[in-house]
Formats: C-alpha cells, structure tokens, sequence
C-alpha cells in the first residue's frame, strides 16, 4: 500500500534570506549603507535582532543584529555577533568616527552597516523585516500588495479603511490611487486623478503642513460642496519624507479604527514607495542628502564615505554655486538647477555630488594627486555655463581649497562660500579659485570678520567718528575708507566717492581734527583701515 508524501507545512521550510546587497538595494542609502561588506554583498541575511545592552548577546546564525545603545566604539559588539555567527551589524550614525568599528568588522569578516540617527529603531527593525521577508509572507492587512505595486497597495489600503485612497509624493504629485467599485470620489480627487498631481487650492499649504508635522493620521472635516471629509498621514523613512496617503470618508462612511488602520498603512507604505522610486533618481538623492549631512557636520566622515563610494581619506573640493542676482526664494531657484549642476560635476569626475542648502548648490569635487588647480576652475566654470546658457540663470561660483579627506570638507565649504561671497561684491568674472590673486585677501578679511576680534576693540577715534556719523546722519567713515583704499590719492577716492577731488581733501582734513585721526602714524593707519574695511564687510559702514 502506498502513501502519499505529505506536503511540508511552514514549519519545515526553510526561512527566506535574500541577499544583503538586495535588502540595501531596497531600502537605499538613507535607510541604511554599508560601512564594510564582505564580498560582493551577495551573503544572505535573516531576521533583525534587536539587542538590549544590558542583555547577553543569543547565538542567530545569519541575522541581522541592531545594536541599540552601542554608543560610539561598538568594535566588541561586532567581534561578539561575528563569533555568534551573526551575518551583519547595524549601528547608528551619530556623527563620531566609526573607522574602528569599520576595522573589526573587515577582520571579522562580518557587515557593518549605517543607520540615520532620526531614524527610530522600531520603524529600522520595521522597514528590515518587510524587506527580508519572502513573498508571500503576510505580516499585515496590507500585504496582499506586492512591494513597489503602489496601485495594489492603494486598493488593499482602501478595501481595508473603507475610502477611495490616493498615495502622493511629498511634492503633491499623484502616484496611485485606488479603484475599489463602490467607493465614491469628490471633484477635487478626480481633478487630482486626471491631472495626476493634487490641485491647487487656498487651504493646501496649511493641510499639508499639518499632516506633515503630526505624529499620526490627520483628519478634515468637509470644506463645502465638493469637498469629502479625509484622513491623512505622511509616510515617512526615519526623517525623511517619502510622500502622503489621502483617504476619502464618503459614502460609504470608513470603517471603525480607521485612524489606526491608516497609521499602520503608513508605516508598511515606506517600503512600497523606497522600491516604486527610479534607483538612479534615488542614488543620486541619497548621495545629496549624505553630502549635506556632512557639510554641516550631523554625520561622520567614515559614514559619509560608505554611503558615498569615497575613502574618508580621499582628497577633495567644495565648489559653492549662488544666484548671481538677488531671488526671493533661492532654495527654490537653486533646487531648480541642482541636477545640471550635478551632471556637469559628474563629468569632471563620477563620483562628484551635489546638494543644496542655505541658497546655494555645493559640489563635492574628488580630486586625485596632480590635478592643476585650473581644471577645477574650469570644471565650476562649465556648470555656471550650462546654467546660464540652459537655464538662463547667472551664478557665481567659488572653489575652496583641496582638502586631505571628508572630515576637512565642511572647511573647504567655509572658504569656497567666501569666494562666491567676494565675487558678488566685486562683480566681473563668476568664477574663482579660494587661491586667486584676486579674491585671496579679500577671503582673508571675510575670514577676520567671521571671527570678530579685529572689530571688538575699535580705536576711540574710529568710534567717536562712526558715531558722529550715526547721530549726523554724515558719511566721514566712509569718506576715509575710500581715501586709504586709494593710498592717499585724492584724485582715485574722489572719483570711487563721485565728488571734487578738493572736496575729499578738506573732508579728509576736518575728519582728523574733529576726531583726532592721526593719519601720519602708520600702525593707526593701517588699524584704522582694516577695522573700517571689516565693518564694511560686516555691513555696519
């Protein structure tokens, strides 16, 4: 008598691990980054582990460890989940040097990757577990979409809550949006729908600011005719936003807990918009939002490095591009321009990037052993081309010095954005290296004033002036700025002040014996000069 082999239940099956390089492809960079990764990352991975501490560390062949509170040296942490048979170890970036960590984990032949430190370890062991699970693995209501099927998500979501829904990304564009029969629409979805991106209204700026900034679902009551009442939450990877589902509460009405259903919608929604993105489109983000973290010093430098493909030893620039003309919102203007910016850099050199931030574009420039400065102008000088020439946008652009590795990036950023800040006082040509004879000592004197101590001591005569000129409404420092900026050639200054050159020189005289400026002195004159220069610079003069 025969007797058919029972099919194995999900007891005898084996786990699903995919390969580490498929977790960090999903996720992106902004998720997490590999700080060392053994091979060509094609070793699997398991299940997150999240470890306490306090606790001892439990022997899981080829999971994924968290370690939660390693603080700055985890080195003994990754030598303990190596010999505990541990695939990968998930640390933090808090800004410190993780060079040692890095060491440990390359002799122990174990992953080292990189959090953002915003982002909360639940959602990190969240996010993880979506992605290490198998198709097919049901974990939530939602889970019937596949991962990246941001139009099966958008109907599970709205099977589930009972309301016609719309997933948009942060900038209001329509990405998906469900077709459940039944569930009826208002004007302003069907707008959204046809022209594929929210439309305008007055309330839009306040209702999403307010979705972005609550800590859950947000709900609206109805505004008028052809305005349903809605529920709202901003998805969210850690600090980054990912975008925003819309649900409409109709006829027919959402079901009970739909607040609650719409916050865990939420939290599964990060994993279908991180996989639905271009992953060009999303290297580029997240090698953007890295070299702003390092710039203004949230991240390290060995962290920077492993998400940006560059040893933290590697020698580099920062070029800093600004609106030549003044714009009423230059985050905006320049954001529209970052991507030619970063296509120019990137010929120059392929691992070049970019970012924006305080109204301007940075580019962050490796340079190997020999490069003439001159190709670094040269290189600043085609990106402000092709945005003039393509955007019709006029730049200035400043090339801070080459500097012997990340951790000196934010230092070249300093001076390059003094460069640009020199130019647009000068006008004349847009582009300058920090080494140029013609704007080197002006860099120096933007360098003085940032530090203030040549201005905090200002001589009794120079006081007693600027604040007769305040009280008069007079022009005497000005007047004997110009005068020592031309060397004591009242023809030159005359003409910088457009007056008679006899009149310079009896206002040069009345101002030395009204305040007793002793000219004849070369220590006063040179004080003088540069603490007039400073607060002129300072805008004070």
């Amino acid at each position: 008598m025969s007797v058919s082999p029972r099919p194995p239940d999900a007891s005898m099956t084996r786990p699903y691990r995919p390969p580490l390089a498929q977790v960090l492809q999903t996720l992106g960079s902004h998720v997490l980054s590999a700080a060392h990764l053994p091979g060509d990352g094609s070793l699997t991975v398991g299940e997150p582990v999240v470890h306490d501490p306090d606790d001892p560390l439990e022997e899981r062949p080829g999971c994924v460890l968290l370690a939660v509170g390693s603080g700055a040296d985890a080195r003994d942490l990754v030598r303990q989940a190596a010999a505990l048979s541990y695939h990968a170890v998930v640390v933090k970036d808090r800004g410190t040097d993780l060079g040692p960590a890095v060491e440990a984990a390359g002799q122990a032949r174990i992953a080292l990757l990189i959090a953002p430190q915003q982002i909360p370890w639940r959602q990190l062991d969240a996010l993880l577990t979506a992605a290490i699970s198998g198709p097919g693995a049901v974990t939530t209501a939602y889970a019937s979409a596949g991962a990246g099927d941001l139009f099966a998500f958008a109907n599970a979501v709205a099977a589930t809550i009972g309301g016609a829904t719309c997933i948009e990304d942060p900038q209001g564009n329509v990405l998906a949006y469900s077709n459940v029969p039944g569930q009826e629409i208002d004007e302003i979805r069907r707008t959204g729908i046809l022209g594929r991106r929210t439309p305008q209204r007055p309330t839009n700026r306040t209702e999403y600011s307010r979705v972005f900034r609550a800590d859950g679902p947000v709900r609206f009551d109805s505004l008028g005719p052809g305005h349903t009442p809605r529920l709202a939450t901003a998805v969210r990877a850690g600090a980054q936003l990912l975008g925003f589902i819309w649900v409409l509460d109709g006829t027919p009405p959402v079901v009970p807990g739909a607040m609650r259903l719409l916050d865990e919608a939420g939290r599964v929604a990060a994993l279908h918009l991180l996989r639905a993105r271009d992953p060009a489109d999303q290297e580029r983000r997240h090698r953007s939002e890295t070299l702003r973290a390092l710039l203004d010093g949230t991240t390290s430098a060995s962290a920077a490095g492993a998400r940006l493909g560059l040893p933290p030893g590697s020698r580099v620039a920062v070029a800093a591009f600004a609106p030549a003309d003044p714009a009423p919102e230059p985050d905006t203007v320049m954001a529209g321009v970052l991507d030619l910016v970063g296509l120019c850099c990137e010929t120059w050199h392929p691992q070049a990037v970019c970012t924006t931030g305080w109204g301007r574009v940075y580019a962050l420039l490796p340079v190997p052993p020999g490069t003439p400065p001159s190709r670094l102008a040269r290189a600043a000088g085609d990106a402000v081309t092709a945005v003039r020439k393509s955007a019709r946008l006029s730049l200035y652009a400043g090339v801070g010095p080459v500097v012997a590795g990340l951790g000196e990036a934010a230092a070249s950023r300093r001076l390059a954005e003094r460069v640009v800040r020199v130019l647009a006082d000068a006008g004349g040509e847009p582009v300058a290296l920090v080494s140029d004879e013609r704007v080197r000592a002006r860099v120096a004197l933007l360098d003085l004033v940032e530090r203030g101590d040549a201005v905090e001591q200002v001589l009794e005569p120079v006081r007693r002036m600027l604040d007769h000129d305040r009280a008069h409404s007079t022009t005497h420092g000005v007047t004997l700025l110009a005068y020592l900026d031309a060397f004591g050639e009242a023809a030159k200054a005359a003409a910088e002040l457009s007056v008679h050159e006899n009149t310079l020189r009896y206002r040069v005289r009345r101002l030395q014996e009204l305040f007793d400026v002793d000219l004849a002195d070369p220590a006063e004159r040179l004080v003088i000069w540069l603490q007039l220069r400073l607060l002129h610079l300072r805008g004070e003069l």
